[in-house]
């Protein structure tokens, strides 16, 4: 079962329809929306700011979402895929977005809709990524304009096999 934890006062709200993998922890001051999955070994720690996840958003394994202390919360959207290994920290990630794979996206960055943030990357603090692109590297740089067959065929595509994922292990309860 998932550690859901209290914390000074700040209980987790987990969304209709959200999976929790049995080693996924979420603390203090998070909301997930609806038909969310947190896999294993993530962790949500809204501790030192709130974390708002909307629906359709998966966590994949080993992933840490976090903020920082009384200055940058987490806000994602709708229809996210946050990576294996992904660290999302104090930052805002708008609907239809991909963070690949070990990539770092710190605080106070803006990932508008329709982006992907290539795997293994670090976006550093403050950076502004607008609709449409796709970065990458170290630290991330644009790479290209994002096409609408990569939108559909990978973001899209990420996001709805996760909510299917996910119901093959709420079945097997």
């Amino acid at each position: 079962m998932a550690l859901i934890k209290t914390l000074l006062g700040k209980s987790p709200i987990i969304g209709k329809d959200t999976y929790l993998a049995e080693t996924a922890t979420v603390i203090g001051d998070v909301e997930t929306g609806t038909e969310c999955s947190i896999w294993y070994n993530a962790v949500i720690r809204g501790d030192v700011h709130y974390i708002k996840l909307g629906n359709r958003v998966n966590v994949q394994d080993n992933a840490m979402l976090h903020c920082t202390y009384q200055k940058f919360p987490l806000v994602i959207g709708n229809n996210v895929s946050i990576g294996h290994n992904a660290i999302v920290h104090g930052c805002t990630i708008h609907d239809d977005v991909l963070i690949g794979m070990g990539a770092i996206v710190m605080d106070n960055c803006v990932v508008e809709s329709n982006s992907i943030v290539g795997a293994g990357s670090v976006v550093v603090q403050g950076t502004h990524i607008k609709s449409g692109e796709v970065w990458g590297g170290i630290p991330a740089k644009k790479i290209k304009d994002i096409s609408p067959e990569l939108t559909k065929g990978e973001v899209q595509r990420i996001a709805n096999n996760y909510v299917l994922y996910s119901s093959w292990y709420k079945d097997e309860k």
